[in-house]
């Protein structure tokens, strides 16, 4: 089997890290993934981006930086504790184990470089070492590998152990650099990448079978859709209007969206950011297999906390149940689930996605068997606005977020943010903003991180535009964890101010939205307030600063009639 240097990849993320020109970076991976060996190209475009598997891939490596650092110090003879103590001064590991690599007291006789092939393969044993004496296991694995890396390769090795890789390459980067290395068609990279959620896969199809290949790509139980997201609409009778006239409302529940495969007797869920979260749920699994009335399906829907007298509990609560890894069946007691489908995508070798919603929802009527546990989605089909106002307001009396309005015609549009679908919710709701710079606190909280800049998504640059500060609503804990979850993303900085990888997304309350010269956005919150992280959303998957533009006007509407 072809292979690679590891040092050839090292050097390309030291590439990467020294320039912030999207066209040059895009062009380092480009060249990089021509000169890859076929059987090395469904795992570089991964290690690349700084992972070893896909979000959607269950295997997780499970290293902290304590067990890297013993690792680290078992192979290079440097003591954990000089490890740690140079931590504090370079402020990265990743840099500090190359220090410690280049004090290795000396090179083993039978040290062989590193080629990619045995990095990524001494990974995959890491992630899957488990039971007994797995962390012993997992860190001998890593201090092999260690043994033989060249000060540069233990730096990068050691950042993507962590998830630290910080080289500034996203997806959309990486969706052009496969255009560009293969010559061909970006939106089909694009459409092949949403319905398979695998650039290992598409840029291997995209190099042997081209554009032809890319465009014959199908949707594969086992492999998350990007899901299909909405925009908003500021009452019922704007969103009949842009639906033509006549639409399907469905419930807009206070919940987490899932995607659900079935392949026969596996299940797989999936949330959406695409994370496997399949073992937290095993009571709804269970519920799912009874449910589907057919071999293999790909179902979505929301998944809900219940509470008492069955009122739906906020969505945190299913986050929560997300989360455990451990106790899962006390969880389950605690917090029951409840999941309400709302779309079908493919059923028995047939993708639906280009089927009118209408049909699909006749289709998802068909195969799923209601229960006290999987429910569909509770639908109004109505031309009239009077009808739907009196849907929205029964939704929002019954503890729900509000209402989705869905063109009757609308395919499945993957990774989409179009006017197909429509959320409707009160017009003060709280925005869900992603943090991209913070302050260190003062006194006791020095060594914490306390106030946050938030931004809103700007869906035509890809950027994320400020729109305030949030200071405030942040117990002592969440200020811990959230300094915990920042520190490996802050790009730079001065003084008590660190910019922050656009990662994090929270959720806001304010008490209104201003004009402000002072923000790119035009626009600035109003005593800001934090309410909740919302690890189920992915930045951009933020609100938009067309939303805030949106929400501005209908406040000065609302001022103007009072």
């Amino acid at each position: 089997m072809s292979d690679m240097r590891y040092s050839e990849l090292a050097e390309l993320y030291r590439r990467l890290e020294k320039t912030t020109l999207k066209t040059l970076k895009t062009k380092f991976v480009a060249d990089f993934l021509k000169k890859t060996p076929d059987e090395l190209l469904e795992i570089v475009p991964y290690l690349i981006l700084g992972k070893v598997f896909p979000d959607w891939d269950e295997r997780e490596l499970g290293v902290g930086e304590k067990l890297l650092i013993k690792a680290v110090s078992m192979a290079t003879g440097v003591p954990e504790r000089e490890i740690e103590n140079s931590v504090r001064d370079t402020g990265d590991l990743g840099e500090s184990v190359a220090l410690a690599l280049k004090k290795k007291k000396q090179r083993s006789f039978f040290s062989q470089p590193l080629t990619i092939k045995r990095v990524y393969d001494t990974l995959v044993k890491v992630a899957e070492a488990a039971g007994e004496g797995s962390q012993d296991r997992k860190m001998k694995y890593l201090a092999n590998l260690f043994m033989d890396a060249e000060a540069e390769e233990g730096k990068y090795l050691a950042r993507t152990v962590l998830g630290t890789m910080r080289t500034g390459v996203a997806e959309g980067l990486m969706r052009d650099a496969i255009a560009e290395a293969f010559r061909v068609k970006a939106e089909l990279v694009e459409r092949a990448y949403m319905l398979t959620s695998d650039f290992g896969y598409v840029a291997k199809v995209a190099k042997l079978e081209g554009n032809e290949g890319l465009s014959r790509v199908r949707i594969q139980v086992g492999k998350p859709i990007r899901p299909m997201l909405a925009q908003n609409a500021a009452n019922v009778k704007e969103a009949l209007i842009e639906m033509g006239g006549k639409a399907a409302f469905e419930i807009k529940y206070d919940g987490a969206r899932v995607q659900v495969h079935r392949d026969g007797d596996r299940v797989v869920v999936y949330s959406r950011r695409l994370e496997n979260v399949t073992k937290s749920i095993p009571d709804v699994v269970s519920a799912i297999l009874e449910s589907i009335k057919v071999e293999k399906a790909i179902v979505e829907g929301e998944l809900v906390a219940v509470g008492e007298e069955g009122k739906p509990r906020p969505f945190q609560y299913v986050l929560r149940r997300f989360r455990r890894k451990y106790n899962i069946e006390e969880m389950v007691e605690k917090i029951p689930l409840e999941l309400n489908l709302f779309d079908v995508l493919y059923v028995d070798g047939e993708a639906l996605i280009d089927t009118p919603f209408a049909e699909r929802r006749k289709k998802l009527e068909e195969i799923i068997a209601q229960s006290e546990r999987i429910k569909l989605a509770e639908q109004l089909v109505t031309d009239n606005a009077e009808e739907a106002e009196k849907f929205y307001q029964r939704a929002l009396e019954l503890g729900h977020e509000g209402l989705m309005a869905k063109r009757l015609d609308s395919t499945y549009e993957p990774g989409n943010r179009g006017k197909k679908w429509l959320k409707i919710k009160p017009t003060m709701e709280d925005l869900d903003l992603v943090i991209i710079g913070a302050e260190w606190g003062e006194g006791r909280r020095a060594h914490l991180l306390g106030s946050f800049l938030v931004a809103a998504y700007d869906p035509h640059s890809g950027e994320f535009v400020p729109v305030g500060k949030v200071g405030s609503g942040f117990t002592d804990e969440d200020l811990v964890e959230f300094t915990k979850m920042l520190k490996p993303l802050i790009t730079g900085g001065e003084g008590k101010y660190v910019e922050i990888e656009p990662k994090v997304v929270i959720q806001v309350t304010y008490q209104e939205i201003q004009k402000s010269p002072k923000y790119k956005s035009g626009f600035a919150l109003r005593f800001p307030r934090y309410v909740a992280l919302r690890e189920d959303k992915s930045p951009e998957e933020a609100d938009t600063i067309e939303r805030i533009a949106q929400l501005y006007e209908l406040q000065e509407r609302f001022k103007a009639k009072r």
